[in-house]
C-alpha cells in the first residue's frame, strides 16, 4: 500500500505551482523628498528644532552643509595612480617628521 509511484507527465504539469504566478502586492509609494524640501521642512517644524524635547537642534540646523556644497563629481580611481600619489605623501611626511626630531 505504500509503494512510491511514479507520476505521470500529465499529472505532473497539472498540479505545477511553479507555472503559476502571484498577484503582486499592492503597495502605495510615497514619492522621495529631495534636498531643498528637507531643508524647508527642517526650518519649517518645531518638532525638527528639539531632540526628545531637551535637546535644542537650532543652532545645528544653521550651520548644515547647503546641498550644492555636498554634491561631487565622480571621479575614476586607477589603483596604480592613487597608490602612488599616497605612498609619496606618506614618505614626505615620514621624511619631515624625521627632519623635525633632528632639528
Amino acid at each position: 500500500a505504500d509503494i512510491p509511484v511514479i507520476p505521470d507527465l500529465e499529472e505532473v504539469q497539472e498540479e505545477d505551482l511553479a507555472m503559476q504566478l502571484a498577484a503582486p502586492p499592492s503597495v502605495q509609494v510615497n514619492r522621495v523628498l529631495t534636498y531643498y524640501d528637507l531643508d524647508k521642512d527642517l526650518m519649517k517644524y518645531a518638532a525638527f528644532q528639539t531632540l526628545d524635547g531637551d535637546i535644542d537642534l537650532k543652532l545645528l540646523t544653521k550651520v548644515l552643509a547647503p546641498e550644492h556644497e555636498l554634491q561631487e563629481d565622480d571621479v575614476s580611481w586607477h589603483w596604480d595612480h592613487l597608490f602612488t600619489e599616497v605612498s609619496s605623501e606618506l614618505v614626505t611626511d615620514w621624511d619631515l617628521g624625521h627632519s623635525e626630531k633632528e632639528d
